[in-house]
């Protein structure tokens, strides 16, 4: 295992860069200690996946270092960085059998019989493998397969990381939370550094203990799920990471002073400079409830999900989403809305203002 270190890592598919746009990186800098599980959480095209395959060395950056307990492994082979990687879609054969399959790297290796059984047989009862390691593993499901293309990756014990690229996608939604918690309970056991990318926000939030978002080849934000649900450092974060997202309008900043439709918001943002070319006001859904005054809106829906209403009201600066207990009256027309200062904050040109 080991603490991984990314300096100033920047890459591009192009020969040549004059614009921002061309780089698929841009300056990436990260320290996950030894032993940690993290996610890396972005849509599609935002450099997640170009980041994993830098680290894992099918990839060259551009620029940058990539270091491994401090050593520079910037121009290994991915054989030399001994990591494991799991891919989206699994990568087994189907002539062999389940045992065979989890035994291959071992027996690559040059580890004794012996060895490579104890191993196999451990592997294959943390994943519930066991009822089916002489059975070929082309009779079996996609969960079951991906199961396998997990348990390679898991079972040779002295790597420095593993990696998994959106390993879930090909699973069934009702199985994907089982595989899920799986994961959080394997790396618990075994305690290596996981690294875990996808563009799901469940699967990041329930499994990593750090969550790595990325937005247009950028880091906007590090943090637990807590830290990136209660307090976003960039309005994407915001948007992106929960469900509704964050509501982002825009607002007046004078004298440190926010306001929206000229009434006076209190936020948990110390506002110190206001020379920004775009503020705006963020508050969850869950931390905005309705009141005798505020901002003025009128009620446009009410969707009931169960526990919970999700309502969309409007006023003159945007639409606001209300998230609030089933059993709440809701308003039916115009009403006033107020925001809890703890969780309100403003943006300027995006970033969190502090």
């Amino acid at each position: 295992m080991s603490k991984i270190t990314l300096a100033n890592l920047s890459h591009s598919y192009l020969d040549k860069q004059s614009l921002d746009s061309d780089w698929a990186l841009k300056n990436i800098n990260l320290d996950w200690k030894d032993g940690g599980a993290y996610a890396l959480l972005g849509p599609s095209g935002c450099g997640k996946t170009t980041l994993l395959n830098i680290i894992s060395g099918l990839l060259n950056p551009t620029k940058g270092k990539i270091l491994f307990d401090g050593k520079d492994i910037t121009s290994l082979s991915p054989v030399e960085r001994n990591i494991a990687q799991i891919f989206q879609f699994p990568v087994i054969y189907d002539t062999m059998t389940v045992y065979d399959n989890l035994a291959f790297p071992l027996k690559n290796r040059g580890m004794s019989d012996g060895e490579i059984d104890t191993r196999v047989k451990e592997i294959a009862e943390m994943l519930e493998l066991t009822n089916t390691l002489n059975n070929r593993a082309a009779g079996l499901t996609a969960d079951g397969k991906q199961k396998i293309s997990l348990g390679r990756g898991l079972v040779r014990a002295n790597v420095n990381v593993i990696m998994f690229d959106e390993p879930l996608t090909v699973i069934d939604p009702h199985l994907k939370w089982i595989l899920r918690s799986k994961l959080k309970e394997l790396h618990q056991k075994i305690n290596r550094t996981m690294i875990y990318v996808t563009h799901d926000q469940t699967e990041a939030l329930t499994f990593a203990d750090q969550v790595v978002v990325m937005h247009e080849g950028q880091i906007v934000q590090t943090g637990t799920p807590v830290e990136l649900f209660e307090k976003p450092k960039h309005t994407f974060v915001g948007h992106f990471i929960g469900s509704p997202g964050m509501n982002i309008l825009p607002c007046e900043l004078n004298d440190g002073i926010a306001a929206i439709d000229g009434v006076k918001i209190e936020t948990g943002s110390q506002i110190k400079k206001s020379n920004f070319t775009k503020t705006e006001i963020g508050i969850r859904p869950e931390f905005v409830s309705f009141s005798k005054d505020g901002i003025p809106v009128k009620v446009l829906k009410v969707s009931n999900t169960g526990r919970y209403k999700i309502i969309d009201t409007i006023c003159k600066s945007g639409k606001i989403k209300v998230l609030s207990h089933s059993s709440q009256n809701i308003p039916t027309e115009s009403t006033y809305l107020s925001f809890d200062k703890k969780f309100t904050y403003a943006y300027g040109d995006n970033w969190i203002i502090e």
